[in-house]
């Protein structure tokens, strides 16, 4: 079961994904949605304005560290924890 910031997240990654008929979850391979360095790119740029974090990555380390939605869920939400400690 996704939570708020999960289903954040996936509507952001909807709207660069290729359309399929599957269901995005937590547990969907990002590879899986046809989203290439671009679109990923464009949805860590969205991702680092809604939440007003910096996502220190580039696109290579960001498709090496983030296989799924839930890793991409994870690693915003430990940016998030870190910016209110």
């Amino acid at each position: 079961m996704a939570d708020q910031l999960a289903t954040e997240i996936i509507d952001k990654i909807k709207a660069h994904a290729e359309p399929g008929d599957e269901e995005i979850t937590v547990n969907t391979e990002l590879t899986s949605l046809g989203i290439h360095s671009l679109e990923l790119t464009e949805i860590i740029f969205d991702l680092e304005e809604e939440y007003n974090i910096e996502i220190e990555m580039n696109t290579v380390d960001a498709w090496s560290n983030l296989k799924n939605v839930g890793d991409m869920v994870e690693a915003v939400r430990a940016l998030i924890d870190k910016k209110r400690a």
